[in-house]
């Protein structure tokens, strides 16, 4: 039986309140929730009949006053069936707008012992433990939802007993259950102990914990192969101290999968979202795009909106998770009116400046019109240039004036003796106004106190007003504040007794006499021309103005290209802080859009909280297609901050803001403010916030995503009819003047180059008879009818060309270009030369008579592993080429996916590139593509760290996982991609597919990229990918000084070379302590000692081999502890195993699996799916009967992301050639890698000798292996591991020579050394180097001192520096001749 408390002895403070009291006398308590951080109270209360809601409120109401409390929610249910609902008809606010007078405040009684709220809040709680400690309480055993039975993966037993909150836990408790989702599985396989130690991270929200246990054998598979992110499961277990992490965890006995009981949305009518932020509002929202969308569609709404903070980065993402719900897209905006919010003259009256004026200022107890009242009115009369009659008079407050006031104006009570009062004091000014224009120094102030007075006489006050601020903030822009003793100041006005009103009143006239005449200068003769000609003036001075928020929506196509431009307005033109979007600027492209009023931060919110008169916030409404409401819980803050005295207030103003919905007949519609998607992701907010220095980040906010159920409650207190309509009825209504539309133009949107399919045809098959002879091989034939057609249908011919064009460009410069991705899976690209890889099987082919053996190739991965061999038509030596790679890897199974073309483009020529570029398609046609960074995993776990050290929490790691994952992905600014270029056609604009802005909103670069994450676009528009990379370079800098071909005399096969990846025979040392047993160091994606490790390894003497390393070291979850351990217990061979993700579409294949198939796997392999989610029904069955073994299968399984081949190829080609010149011309690859590659190269210590080399290494190398080391010194090692080389291969350097050193580059002299640039003295910059290279030109310096004064970039430090490393040799420090 519920337990019943009366109410007035849990609430026993409105026992002083009778009128109250004996209203709710025989009301009880059955249930209460109160919150002492939060000042909240909730309670469920039983009444003998249901009350009329206007009771509840007022009862609610006097408890927030009792109690001082932020919020009090009462449900009230009655003993006897309710009566048919017939609600009262909401009273009319007085006037039609004005906010009822609060209820007088009790008298102030002596102040306890202590504070009355606190202590009715301690009586309170009490009485509520009491009476639930005198209840049994049976926790409920989970319910099996839909009769489906949680089912046991791990253990002997059910579960049967309830879960404890992971809050609780601790280490005393031993045998614990607990129930909750799993968000991190890290499980590991000790391969060498043939056992598995199984770790996943698991939270009910209160808490985390993680699950750890070691299994010998395969006892931990079942839980290996079950258990997977966001399963929600019940584990009971045993909680032990973690000896490596000193960290509580659970070692489970059984675990079974149970069921997440999900929200749903149960209502027959559903709402609809009118305002959400995703993770794109700027560390300040959470909600996943995607799944915002879903959750609507799931829930059966049938649109929602996204409405990012300035932004619409998640369009694209909003996109593609709808499938049938309709995505509403917007923006909030940061929002300034411009155009007529703090306008100069309010009010009707005409007249020219030598008409009547009453200038007038008051002084009050305070600010608030409300809460506070006049003390003295002043005013006097403006006419025709001259100030004539005057008014002041005392007015009484009836209540003792602060001490401020009395410092900050010099009124005393005794002064106010005898003043008439507030009503009396109104009416004689009014009287001497007598109906005159009004004018003040920010006149909404005065005239706000004034207005408010008549509003409690009940007398109109028509007056016409003259803004005195205003005027000056456009006339006098140079000022930066505008006080009104600043403006009188600038204007040379007499001093005057600021703070009274009279000679405040009169400084406003005398201000007006001069502000007249600018006015009459610029054409402005009359009161009504002020406004109009202020507009101009707008923006142009230094006064700041807070911008507020706006809601804007496309509501069709020409709408969201409208929509795009403004937002590209706001980052490009009017960007201070925040992307502003000003009023007039909207007017302009109204057109298709949808303007709402947005939150508490909006125009209309904030002028209905300031209470302004009726017809102002009518003016302002206007404006708005539909005006918005909130939730009271979104604005509780505004109770915190003493903004507001009640929840009251805050319904009153929703209320305000449903009357001026009806009286201009505009939709109001219920909104929730979107940050996050449930009440468990508040907490991941207060972290951001948190870290952004906000003081009040935790501080309650509800601002999930709500269902209509949730909503309908929140605004229960309008009325059913009203409540319906603000909540289901509007919202549905605003989503239907929204289209249904595209953010990005579908299909392929390339720019046009003259004859480009014709030119690419020309190109492949001139290519290919040049190669292949005039009659093609019929697999050469086959492979270009698989590609050309489908790329000259789908218009990818463009694309193609454009690359080509931008290659050719760089080759004609001197520098090589190198593919990236999987351009060189295409013999389009190949033949039309924008890569070298040559993606046909492994074959031969003639360069003289053109003759080509495909068949000698087929036991080959590539062509280069092929014996040498000699053309049996002609004789000439067979060229090798092909590296066997399927077109589908690149293009899609069907030839269908937009090519993706990446270049690497020697760093020196990449700033040609891209002007070449701009010179293709014009400037105004290429943008940059733009990045969004995101908080990374790290950088969460550091605000984490901080959030938690602040509050002296401790939590467990699991539970540090947990807030650090939840604050991952949220945008924290944008960029620029370092190569990507985005170009649209011709005959588009950007508008027309997304918006523009400068990189991280850097308002001083003139650089200009995509609003959207280039990714995102990467279907429809054409994205040119040129990084700049260091191989080029260094080929370029090798060719210069050897005089060698990279391209056309360096052979794939050279057997010197191959030897470097297993011995460093060739380079004249063997197996070297410090290095190793091969010859890798500074050789191109073998340098690292990972991949060092991986020669020694798999000892490879093949460049198929070498390609399948490339692979394995760029992929995840593919070398360690998957191909490695296969490799080394013999199980496979390199060449068997995954490295790239072509080798799986390849060997299924060849097993004999339809090619769709093994192109789905590869795919899903390669994306890490697999690895996720398992593999699709039916794929391992297929692979089996395929005889594709268990180990190759368990092996994809394992795999995060595999490189594709064709980049793999694109980069062993570049590093074989590089590595050749260290075989064979040594002295230059070092001088190569020295100037380009080399990070830290410090001549003080590196040009000294091998001694002094070595004992630097064994110094970092020490601080490597504890892990203290730092960036620059692991990279100074990586150069010490190349010098150490360079000198045990009998080479050396000079010293930094005055003449003969260049500014960054090494020198070659004689056979054996190298002379430092000076760029290697450490310190001296680029520019410093490049001066001392100008000034020696035809110079010989005869001393230290003229050297010093002919450069003055070089520092005194430089000089020594250069003195040290000894570039000065002898040379005197001055000039002077010495005579002794």
């Amino acid at each position: 039986m519920t337990q019943k408390i009366p109410f007035l002895t849990l609430f026993s403070a409105l026992n002083a309140q009778p009128e109250v009291a004996g209203l709710v006398s025989g009301w009880c308590v059955t249930g209460a929730e109160i919150d002492k951080r939060s000042r909240a109270i909730q309670a469920r209360v039983l009444c003998p009949v249901f009350p009329a809601e206007e009771l509840r409120r007022k009862v609610e109401t006097a408890l927030v006053r009792a109690y001082q409390a932020e919020r009090v929610e009462l449900e009230l249910t009655a003993e006897a069936a309710p009566p048919e609902e017939h609600p009262l008809p909401e009273p009319p606010p007085e006037l039609g707008v004005s906010l009822p007078e609060p209820p007088a405040e009790p008298e102030t009684p002596a102040p306890p012992a202590e504070d009355p709220a606190m202590e009715a809040f301690r009586r309170t709680e009490e009485i509520r433990r009491q009476a639930l400690r005198s209840l049994k309480i049976a926790r409920p055993r989970e319910k099996k939802q839909g009769g489906k039975k949680a089912r046991l993966i791990f253990g002997q037993h059910e579960i049967k007993k309830d879960p404890i909150p992971m809050s609780e836990l601790n280490l005393d408790m031993g045998t614990v259950v607990v129930k909750g989702d799993v968000f991190s599985v890290e499980n590991k396989e000790l391969t060498r102990r043939k056992a598995w130690v199984v770790s996943f991270d698991v939270t009910d929200y209160t808490g985390s914990v993680r699950i750890s246990k070691f299994f010998p054998g395969d006892e931990g598979k079942a839980l290996v192969d079950s258990i997977h992110e966001g399963m929600h499961i019940l584990v009971q277990g045993r909680l032990n101290l973690d000896r490596f992490t000193n960290d509580m965890v659970l070692e489970p006995y059984a675990v079974m999968e149970g069921e997440r009981e999900e929200r749903k949305d149960t209502a027959p009518e559903k709402r609809v979202e009118l305002h959400l932020h995703t993770t794109m509002s700027s560390m300040d929202a959470l909600t996943p795009t995607g799944a915002a969308v879903k959750r609507a569609e799931q829930w059966g709404h049938r649109a929602v909106a996204i409405t990012d903070h300035g932004v619409a980065q998640s369009f694209p993402d909003a996109w593609h998770a709808a499938k049938k719900i309709k995505v509403l897209y917007g923006v909030e905006a940061y929002f300034i009116n411009d155009v007529d919010d703090r306008v100069v003259v309010h009010g009707p009256a005409e007249q020219d400046f030598h008409g009547e004026i009453v200038c007038f200022d008051i002084e009050t107890t305070g600010l608030s019109k409300r809460d506070d009242l006049i003390i003295e009115i002043g005013a006097v009369v403006l006419r025709d240039g001259q100030v004539c009659e005057a008014f002041n008079t005392f007015v009484s407050p009836g209540r003792k004036l602060s001490r401020q006031i009395v410092e900050l104006t010099g009124i005393t009570d005794k002064m106010l003796e005898g003043a008439p009062g507030q009503a009396e004091a109104i009416d004689a000014f009014l009287t001497f106004a007598a109906g005159r224009p009004l004018a003040a120094h920010n006149a909404e102030f005065d005239m706000g106190f004034i207005a408010e007075g008549c509003r409690r006489m009940g007398r109109p006050f028509p007056n016409t007003a003259l803004d005195s601020l205003i005027l000056a903030q456009n006339l006098l822009p140079d000022l930066g504040k505008y006080k009104l003793d600043i403006v009188a100041a600038r204007l040379n006005l007499p001093a005057f007794n600021h703070h009274r009103a009279s000679d405040d009143a009169a400084t406003v006239a005398y201000m007006l006499i001069p502000f007249f005449q600018m006015l009459d200068d610029m054409g402005v003769h009359t009161l009504q021309a002020i406004n109009p000609a202020m507009v101009a003036l707008r923006g142009k001075g230094k006064a700041r103005r807070q911008p507020k928020h706006l809601i804007v929506l496309a509501k069709n196509q020409q709408g969201l290209r409208n929509l795009y431009r403004l937002i590209s307005d706001a980052h490009l033109k009017h960007y201070k802080r925040y992307p502003i979007m000003p009023k007039s600027e909207i007017d302009k492209f109204r057109e298709g859009l949808i303007i709402g009023s947005a939150c508490q931060a909006g125009e209309l919110y904030e002028a209905v909280s300031k209470r302004k008169d009726w017809e102002e916030l009518k003016r302002i409404a206007s404006w708005y297609d539909f005006l918005e409401i909130q939730p009271l819980c979104n604005n509780f803050f505004m109770l915190r901050r003493g903004m507001v005295r009640s929840e009251e207030e805050l319904r009153e103003f929703n209320r305000t803001i449903l009357a001026l919905g009806k009286e201009l007949d505009k939709p109001v519609c219920a909104t929730g403010d979107v940050h996050f998607m449930d009440p468990k992701d508040e907490v991941y907010r207060h972290v951001l916030l948190d870290s952004k220095g906000f003081e009040d980040c935790d501080e309650p906010l509800p601002i999930y995503f709500k269902t209509t159920d949730e909503m309908l409650r929140e605004f229960a207190y309008l009325g059913k009819d009203d409540c319906y309509d603000v909540v289901i009825r509007y919202p549905n209504l605003v989503a239907d003047w929204c289209e249904r539309m595209d953010p990005l133009p579908q299909g392929l949107f390339a720019p046009k180059l003259e004859n480009s399919a014709g030119e690419l045809e020309s190109l492949v098959y001139n290519k290919a008879h040049e190669l292949y002879g005039e009659e093609l091989p019929q697999i050469v034939q086959d492979r270009i009818d698989l590609e050309l057609p489908g790329i000259i249908k789908r218009k990818y011919d463009v694309i193609y060309m454009s690359a080509q064009k931008l290659v050719q460009n760089s080759l004609e410069h001197g520098y090589l270009v190198g593919s990236r991705g999987s351009v060189g899976s295409s013999i389009v690209a190949f033949l039309s030369g924008i890569t070298e890889v040559n993606s046909l099987p492994a074959h031969y082919r003639c360069p003289q008579c053109r003759h080509s053996d495909f068949d000698a190739g087929k036991d080959y991965g590539c062509g280069a592993d092929m014996p040498d061999a000699v053309c049996p038509v002609c004789g000439t030596k067979y060229v090798k080429d092909g590296f066997n790679i399927p077109f589908e890897t690149f293009l899609g199974f069907g030839g269908d996916k937009v090519p993706d073309i990446d270049l690497n483009f020697s760093g020196e020529y990449q700033s040609k590139a891209h002007r070449y570029t701009f010179e293709l398609f014009g400037e105004s046609h290429v943008f940059r593509a733009g990045t969004i960074g995101t908080v990374a995993e790290k950088t969460a776990f550091g605000y984490v760290k901080k959030y938690l050290e602040k509050r002296g929490m401790h939590v467990t790691r699991a539970e540090e996982n947990r807030l650090a994952k939840g604050c991952t992905g949220v945008k924290r600014t944008t960029g620029q991609h370092p190569g990507g270029m985005v170009v649209i056609p011709q005959d588009r604009e950007i508008y027309d597919f997304c918006p523009v802005q400068h990189p991280a909103d850097d308002t001083s670069t003139d650089i200009v990229t995509t609003h959207f994450e280039y990714h995102s676009m990467e279907s429809n528009l054409l994205k040119l990918d040129m990084l700049g990379h260091d191989d080029p370079t260094m080929i370029r800098m090798l060719e210069d000084l050897t005089g060698v071909n990279a391209r056309t005399d360096i052979s794939l096969d050279d057997a010197d070379t191959m030897s470097l990846f297993t011995s460093s025979e060739k380079l004249g040392y063997v197996d070297d302590p410090v290095l190793g047993p091969t010859g890798a160091v500074a050789i191109p994606e073998f340098n690292t000692r990972f991949t060092r490790g991986m020669l020694m390894d798999t000892q490879p003497e093949d460049f198929n081999t070498l390609v399948r390393l490339s692979g394995f070291s760029h992929g995840t979850d593919v070398w360690a502890g998957n191909a490695r351990d296969l490799i080394l217990a013999g199980t496979a061979t390199v060449l068997e195993t995954v490295g790239c993700r072509d080798d799986i579409m390849l060997y299924l294949m060849q097993q004999g699996m339809e090619p769709k198939v093994a192109f789905k796997i590869m795919e899903a392999v390669r994306k890490g799916k697999v690895k996720k989610g398992g593999f699709q029904d039916g794929w391992v069955e297929d692979m089996k009967s395929h005889g594709v073994p268990d180990w190759y299968i368990d092996s994809l399984a394992k795999i995060g992301y595999l490189f594709p081949k064709a980049h793999a190829v694109a980069y062993v080609m570049m590093a074989f050639r590089i590595a050749w010149f260290k075989v064979h011309r040594p002295l230059a690859f070092y001088a190569a890698f020295f100037s380009i590659r080399a990070k830290a190269f410090d001549a003080t210590i590196m040009c000294q000798g091998m001694e002094l080399v070595k004992s630097k290494m064994k110094e970092i190398k020490a601080k490597m292996d504890d892990k203290s080391a730092s960036a620059v010194e692991e990279d100074t090692y990586t150069t010490l591991e190349v010098v150490y080389e360079f000198y045990l291969r009998g080479l050396t350097f000079r010293n930094v020579d005055l003449y003969r050193s260049q500014s960054v580059r090494f020198v070659l002299d004689g056979d054996n050394a190298l002379i430092p640039p000076f760029t290697s003295i450490p310190g001296l910059g680029e520019t410093a180097a490049q001066s001392i290279v100008e000034q020696r030109v035809g110079k010989e310096f005869v001393s230290i001192e003229e050297f010093s004064e002919a450069c003055p970039k070089v520092s005194k430090t430089h000089i020594e520096q250069l003195k040290a490393a000894g570039a000065f040799d002898d040379m005197p420090e001055t000039s002077q001749i010495t005579l002794f």
